[in-house]
């Protein structure tokens, strides 16, 4: 039975406030007013004080405005139909399509339990040799993308999301602009993957409680899919604006702030997110792939700081290229053995001489004599960035295999890599 109240208590900001009992945590309510009705969900429950933040905002609701409590959660309406479609926070259609009609679904659920979850085993492929090669997303992982304003990690997600081998891909925009959301939607259309692609998309316009809802609106999808035994790819772009998302509702609540003005539960909240990841056994995955900001490249910033204890490693995407160093994908050795029987030397012998680049570089820098090493070693590092760093090559692993043993061909003999003599014979260039 709803329970219906005819008197709104307080109104502050988007939160507004009414005395009822047995309302629970996250519930649904709709508030009718003169101009139609409004969304709102349960954020802070204080004895008979029950406070709600509407989603479009509280600009035409007045105290004496009805509200009516529909005794559910935020629910996702699940059907086949969703593939190829964009949603909105309060998941309506922003593509000027039908509403879906399907079994609804509660979003926010708990996260599966980690006994009954299957241990990664397979790769996704996306052929960035960065990401194949050096550091392989695996099924089932949850990693995020570090990165500063300014950089193409949206166009990196968007690429990700036409080259990914798996069968669907959901992505999550909170706060994008409008030509972020634009540029996601022809891209994954020119490409061919919006068919099998849903985008949940909030824009910086529309109100900060609907940007709280996309992780979940995808997650519960994402869900649904993988149940069905479906391998799902969850992006989401960007996790830092979800957090501002929480920390203006928690200062719109007056709770006691944390570092930086975040909510203290901050972990919890990303945690309950990232944790969705998993594979099923015998049925469908969820892999998670989210953008997380850092505000002056800050890693020590509570978002980043954060997510690094919840998440399986780090892509750092810095100069519009993901960095050797610091990115780690703590999974990638579950797979590696599976591509190539090579994989695990050349991602290990590269990245060493890249690091000895890197000293002579500096060596060069500061004027200091180059010796032949030097030289060599200042070679190979300008060619591994241009055919191996850069975003735009597009190889599948084995040709990026292939190619790191081209490079090291071309600037070093096969004594100075030091790979092992087995591999050097069957795959040093002829």
């Amino acid at each position: 039975m709803k329970k219906i109240h005819s008197r709104i208590h307080s109104i502050v900001g988007d939160v507004i406030t009414v005395r009822a009992n047995d309302i629970s945590y996250q519930e649904l309510a709709q508030i009718k007013t003169v101009h139609g009705k409004s969304l709102a969900q349960v954020i802070k429950l204080d004895k008979e004080d029950v406070s709600l933040q509407v989603f479009t905002g509280s600009r035409g609701i007045s105290t004496q405005d009805e509200v009516v409590f529909l005794g559910h959660p935020m629910q996702v309406p699940f059907s086949e139909n969703m593939l190829g479609r964009i949603f909105d926070g309060s998941c309506l259609p922003r593509d000027n399509g039908p509403s879906i009609t399907g079994d609804s679904v509660d979003i926010g659920g708990p996260a599966v339990n980690p006994a009954k979850r299957i241990i990664p085993n397979r790769m996704i492929r996306t052929n960035i040799p960065m990401i194949d090669v050096f550091n392989s997303l695996v099924v089932s992982q949850k990693l995020p993308i570090f990165s500063v304003s300014g950089e193409p990690y949206n166009e990196l997600l968007a690429r990700i999301a036409m080259q990914a081998e798996v069968d669907v891909i959901i992505i999550g925009g909170i706060g994008l602009k409008f030509d972020q959301y634009m540029f996601f939607k022809e891209t994954l259309d020119k490409g061919g993957a919006l068919s099998k692609s849903i985008l949940f998309v909030h824009t910086a316009s529309d109100s900060v409680v609907e940007g709280l809802m996309i992780p979940d609106l995808c997650l519960a999808t994402a869900e649904k899919f993988a149940l069905g035994g479906r391998d799902v790819l969850v992006l989401l772009s960007d996790m830092t604006n979800f957090a501002d998302a929480l920390k203006e509702i928690s200062i719109t609540m007056e709770q006691v702030p944390s570092n930086r003005g975040y909510p203290g539960d901050l972990y919890s909240q990303l945690a309950a997110r990232y944790e969705k990841a998993v594979d099923f056994e015998n049925a469908g995955s969820i892999t998670v792939l989210a953008v997380t900001t850092m505000p002056g490249d800050d890693i020590t910033h509570p978002v980043p700081d954060n997510t690094g204890y919840i998440t399986e490693g780090q892509l750092y995407l810095r100069n519009k290229r993901i960095e050797p160093f610091g990115s780690l994908s703590r999974l990638k050795q579950l797979v590696n053995d599976k591509t190539r029987k090579d994989h695990r030397a050349i991602m290990d012998g590269m990245i060493q001489l890249y690091a000895q680049y890197k000293e002579s570089q500096e060596k060069r820098d500061m004027g200091f004599r180059m010796s032949t090493w030097d030289k060599k070693l200042l070679k190979y590092g300008a060619i591994f960035e241009e055919e191996m760093m850069d975003l735009s090559v597009n190889i599948p692993v084995e040709k990026a295999l292939d190619k790191g043993w081209e490079i090291l061909g071309n600037c070093f003999t096969p004594q100075e890599t030091k790979f092992r003599t087995d591999l050097i014979k069957e795959f040093w260039p002829k």
